[in-house]
């Protein structure tokens, strides 16, 4: 899993979903799904922070990385993921530099950021702290996530930011904040995405988004985005039970 930040760098196409089911069974099918990553929604879910560990264990059993997109820019927050033996975090609502430099500096250690050394579970409990210190900088992932009008105007400054990896576009939270809500709003929210996107490729990041369905990925891939976060584990529990019990009760009407 160390090659994962790798992938982002390098722009690699890569698919995963936010695990809102708080059980290590929900996160064990996910990733024997055979997506890239999955993240962990800490911030939108009922999951506590007792449980991301759990979490967490699940995805590495399976070799799959799973990211955490923590509630808020607290230091602890991510700290707490990241030594729990998290691939990454996601920083919700960054919509200044400053606040994109603070989420460097609590993900990244010394020289680069400020994160403090603890006998975690990613450090095996203390045991490999040395060995943990000498990767964690280079292997572990930081996403922001752009979903405002003000982060929107200030993205270039964002952008620019070292030590961010990934800019991760929220639609939903966009389309509110720039008044763009609905088929209406269409036109205007993708000319911000389009935006975000070029000026993120511009200044060498990865560029993520949050899609509920694939029915327009191929366009938003040639546009340059390559980080997908598909719908949530909720989500396709539902489509899927939605689809099939009403397949079955059609076939049932059709003996009648």
């Amino acid at each position: 899993m160390s090659s994962f930040r790798q992938r982002c760098l390098d722009r690699a196409p890569l698919i995963g979903t936010f695990s809102a089911i708080p059980h290590p069974v929900a996160i064990e099918v996910v990733a024997m799904a055979g997506v890239d990553f999955l993240c962990i929604d800490w911030e939108h879910s009922q999951i506590s922070r007792e449980r991301i560990e759990d979490l967490i264990r699940a995805a590495d059993v399976h070799r799959v990385p799973a990211i955490v997109r923590v509630p808020g820019h607290a230091p602890e927050s991510i700290a707490a993921v990241l030594d729990a033996g998290a691939a990454g975090v996601l920083v919700p609502r960054v919509s200044t530099a400053a606040q994109a430099q603070a989420a460097v500096m609590a993900t990244r250690y010394p020289p680069i950021g400020e994160r403090g050394v603890g006998p975690g579970r990613a450090a095996a409990y203390g045991y490999r702290i040395p060995d943990y210190l000498a990767k964690a900088n280079a292997q572990l992932v930081l996403a922001i996530q752009v979903e405002t009008a003000e982060g929107l105007a200030n993205i270039g400054e964002i952008a620019a930011v070292e030590g961010v990896d990934v800019i991760f576009i929220g639609p939903g939270d966009l389309s509110v904040s720039i008044d763009a809500l609905g088929p209406e709003g269409k036109e205007k929210l993708d000319g911000a995405i389009r935006t975000i996107t070029q000026t993120a490729l511009a200044a060498g990041r990865c560029v993520g988004i949050f899609r509920p369905s694939t029915s327009d990925i191929a366009t938003w891939f040639a546009s340059g985005i390559s980080f997908y976060l598909l719908a949530s584990d909720t989500m396709f529990l539902g489509a899927a039970m939605a689809e099939n019990a009403v397949a079955a009760r059609n076939l049932c009407n059709g003996q009648r």
